[in-house]
């Protein structure tokens, strides 16, 4: 194992104190701290030390590819990490998205060579997993009691969308079609309209929904697509598994986030960029989604994982208590490791690297299984190959 330094994304939606804090740097920070990287996507690459010189960890896997990522890793995904490890903190909602599948990718890049909406030919399904209390919308919930929710506001305008859902999932895609597709000279009014409802009606949280999204975002039909979504807090620990085509949207709070390393987002509102009607409801899956949350299962002392179904990434927590034995993990390298809390020693035969809060390590295919002891917390980072 050696050190990897992350890269910190400045998006506008993050925090000023929650990256900084996990490092023990000054608070606030001088700007927003959205998410540190912890990867090789060429969008943001962690680098580690080579006599004194900062290094990109894409440069070296593509000089060293079987010796970082081994021969099954590159039989299967080329020379490249395929999963991105982040921490994620919003202080503010992000846009409404949904991500392609592997075939949407490969098809949607080809076609329009990266210009528009795909910027690489890779799907990109991800898991979040709460640090704090966190907020997201994810995945549609059943259209009827969106419907009932929506009358509920009695803005005439919305009538026709309330009888699209009123008709089931039948009617939920054209009731997206509908709201993203709103005129542009009646958004503005379609919003007010809502948060005057929301704000003279009783309280409720899909009225206190509206009122947050509509105060950043006042003439964004998003405002109301956000309302067919399910509103869910999280509590630490808790995960959200968002697989392609499932439309969602981080609105608060700070999590670890693991995905395949791709940048291909649809947006669907609740942002100033561009939003492709067509081609968001051409990958958008109009189902709904029973339980957006996933919850930690024990895979041994001190070790929980979210099981997903990706080949891609695979993430685990891990808790070494002060003398306690190390906790050894036999996972597929290359593994990424983050110090979550306290302070860590990590060891895969090849190197050891002491760790503390806010730091992380990377390991290469050619280490062994993982020791990790001393007295803290840590996530690791891994294929999903078994």
């Amino acid at each position: 194992m050696e050190l990897l330094q992350g890269r910190i994304r400045d998006y506008a939606w993050g925090s000023r104190t929650a990256i900084a804090e996990l490092q023990g740097r000054p608070v606030p920070s001088a700007g927003p701290e959205a998410e540190l990287w912890l990867g090789a996507h060429p969008g943001a690459p962690a680098t580690v030390d080579r006599d004194g010189r900062p290094v990109s960890l894409t440069e070296l896997l593509v000089a060293e590819p079987g010796h970082w990522l081994g021969e099954r890793l590159v039989r299967r995904f080329g020379t490249r990490l395929p999963f991105l490890l982040k921490v994620l903190a919003a202080d503010a909602p992000l846009s409404l998205q949904a991500h392609p599948d592997a075939e949407q990718a490969r098809t949607g890049h080809a076609a329009d060579d990266g210009r528009v909406n795909y910027v690489d030919p890779y799907h990109k399904p991800e898991l979040l997993v709460a640090l704090e209390e966190f907020e997201a919308l994810c995945g549609f919930r059943d259209p009827v009691e969106s419907a009932a929710v929506i009358a509920g506001f009695g803005v005439p305008a919305l009538t026709p969308v309330v009888a699209m859902l009123r008709t089931g999932p039948a009617g939920l895609r054209e009731a997206v079609r509908a709201l993203l597709s709103w005129p542009e000279a009646e958004r503005a009014g379609l919003v007010a309209a809502l948060l005057a409802a929301a704000t003279a009606g009783p309280a409720s949280p899909d009225a206190a929904l509206v009122r947050t999204l509509a105060v950043g975002y006042p003439d964004d039909p998003g405002v109301v697509v956000a309302l067919l979504l399910h509103h869910v807090r999280l509590a630490p620990g808790d995960g959200i598994w968002m697989p392609a085509g499932n439309l969602h949207a981080y609105l608060r709070g700070t999590g670890v986030e693991i995905m395949a390393a791709s940048d291909n987002v649809l947006r669907g509102g609740l942002t100033p960029k561009r939003v492709d009607v067509d081609e968001l409801l051409r990958v958008l899956r109009f189902e709904v989604l029973i339980d957006p949350v996933l919850r930690p299962e024990p895979v041994a002392p001190g070790v929980l994982t979210w099981p997903v179904p990706v080949e891609d990434f695979a993430l685990h927590r891990v808790v070494v208590g002060a003398g306690a034995p190390a906790v050894r993990l036999t996972l597929p390298g290359p593994r990424v490791v983050l110090c979550r809390a306290g302070k860590l020693s990590v060891d895969d035969g090849v190197g050891v690297v002491a760790l503390g809060a806010g730091q992380s390590a990377v390991g290469t295919a050619a280490g062994g299984p993982l020791a990790l002891a001393g007295d803290g917390e840590a996530f690791v980072a891994t294929c999903g190959l078994r």
